[in-house]
C-alpha cells in the first residue's frame, strides 16, 4: 500500500490488520472488526492489509503470525497484538488510544 505512511500519519487513529485470506484466524479477526464498524466509526480508521500483497510493510512491522494487529496514534505505534482479539478488548485499546 503505497499510501500508508500518508495515512498513519495524517489520521488521527489507525487500526492496522494484518491478514491473509487462506488464514481462518484472521477470517474470524476480520468477523469481529466488521460488527465493531459501526461503534468505531469516527474514532479509527480500519486498514486491511493482505501480507502477501504487501509484503515489504509486513518485513517493516515485523510480522511474523497472522493476525497481527498495530494501532496508530498520531502517526505512532502505540499499541500491537498477534492473534485473534475480542471486540472488548480493541474497544478497551482503541477508546484508550482515542482518550489520550
Amino acid at each position: 500500500m503505497k499510501d500508508f505512511d500518508k495515512i498513519v500519519k495524517e489520521t488521527p487513529c489507525v487500526l492496522v490488520d494484518f491478514f491473509a485470506s487462506w488464514c481462518g484466524p484472521c477470517a474470524a479477526q476480520s468477523s469481529i472488526l466488521e460488527h465493531l464498524k459501526p461503534e468505531l466509526d469516527g474514532k479509527v480508521t480500519i486498514l486491511k492489509l493482505d501480507i502477501e500483497k504487501n509484503e515489504t510493510l509486513a518485513e517493516q512491522f515485523d510480522v511474523r503470525s497472522i493476525p497481527t494487529l498495530l494501532l496508530f496514534k498520531n502517526g505512532n505505534q502505540v499499541w500491537r497484538k498477534t492473534g485473534v482479539q475480542s471486540a472488548k478488548q480493541l474497544l478497551a485499546e482503541i477508546n484508550k488510544a482515542t482518550t489520550i
